[in-house]
């Protein structure tokens, strides 16, 4: 009688990887890893540490003395000019943030028709957006605006006495807003691109029905572009709180506090006061109002975006 193998008993050793096959099994974490190394040492550890210091007195040159303390917290909802800082940023992001996805999604839809020169009007309208955040164009700002500006002496070519536009607490918002709606170009580019998704068989079709074009926009192309403007909302209005560099170049946060808004506030308090404590406590207490806000319209979703992959 023959004997049974053992061959099939016997365990053949796994043969040891080198470095260059587990090079080429880990190849997706090589390409993401600048961005997680960047993500680590200017995002999360920033983070972690200003969130560490809301809770002391850390001072950028004497250092800290006390540590777990909740001052700085009680002083953002309880100092005045904190308060009144807050309540500027909020009339700024409600004033600023409606007013410049009206006026982008109103010249995204002129834009959208076939008119002569339209690549021109195009190029035109979104070039404030590449330029509007420069500390050029609000200097420039500054300029047109002051109180023997340009704007001002070409009223009074007419006759006309201008305000004093930064001189004048009623006014100086209302041109860093302006500043701020100037802007828009980013906003229409990405209506634009969602006007283009619309069938045009829909608006034949309200044609056919006797729709006119106010009924048109409002029935077909709100309704389907709720989504892009929900994008842009959301967008936006992260930007509006995170504005910095027009109410320190042109006003300096004045008159009287008028234009200081919480992201000046929050300079001012780390690199003027150099009470870093303080300022990373502002800067959380923005990042979280900004979460509710955030938190409030997607949880609005439901009621008056539309997608197009819903049923019914």
């Amino acid at each position: 009688m023959a004997k049974k193998s053992n061959t099939a008993n016997v365990t053949v050793p796994k043969k040891k990887k080198s470095f260059q096959d587990i090079c080429k099994e880990n190849i997706g974490f090589f390409f993401v890893l600048p961005w997680l190394i960047g993500f680590l040492i200017f995002k999360l550890y920033p983070m972690g540490a200003s969130l560490f210091y809301s809770f002391t007195d850390y001072n950028l040159f004497k250092g800290m003395n006390v540590i777990g303390t909740l001052d700085n917290y009680a002083s953002v909802f309880t100092s005045p000019k904190i308060t009144k800082a807050l309540g500027v940023t909020f009339k700024y992001a409600f004033i600023t943030v409606p007013l410049k996805l009206v006026f982008a999604l109103f010249i995204a839809y002129i834009l959208n028709f076939k008119i002569k020169g339209v690549n021109f009007f195009r190029t035109a309208y979104y070039i404030p957006s590449i330029l509007g955040g420069s500390v050029a164009i609000a200097v420039l700002w500054k300029a047109v605006f002051r109180d023997d500006g340009l704007l001002n002496g070409l009223l009074g070519i007419f006759g006309i006495e201008g305000p004093s536009w930064l001189s004048d607490p009623n006014c100086a918002l209302f041109v860093i807003c302006l500043l701020r709606v100037w802007q828009f170009g980013s906003a229409m580019i990405i209506f634009l691109a969602a006007l283009k998704g619309v069938s045009a068989d829909l608006y034949e079709a309200a044609a056919i029905d006797g729709a006119g074009k106010w009924r048109q926009f409002f029935s077909i192309t709100v309704p389907i572009i709720t989504p892009v403007i929900f994008y842009n909302l959301v967008t936006q209005l992260c930007q509006a709180f995170q504005e910095f560099n027009g109410p320190y170049i042109i006003t300096q946060g004045g008159p009287r506090n008028s234009t200081t808004l919480i992201s000046l506030l929050i300079y001012n308090s780390a690199f003027k006061q150099y009470d870093m404590g303080m300022a990373s406590a502002m800067a959380w207490v923005m990042f979280v109002i900004l979460m509710i806000f955030t938190v409030i319209a997607f949880l609005s979703q439901k009621y008056w975006v539309f997608y197009s992959d819903e049923e019914g």
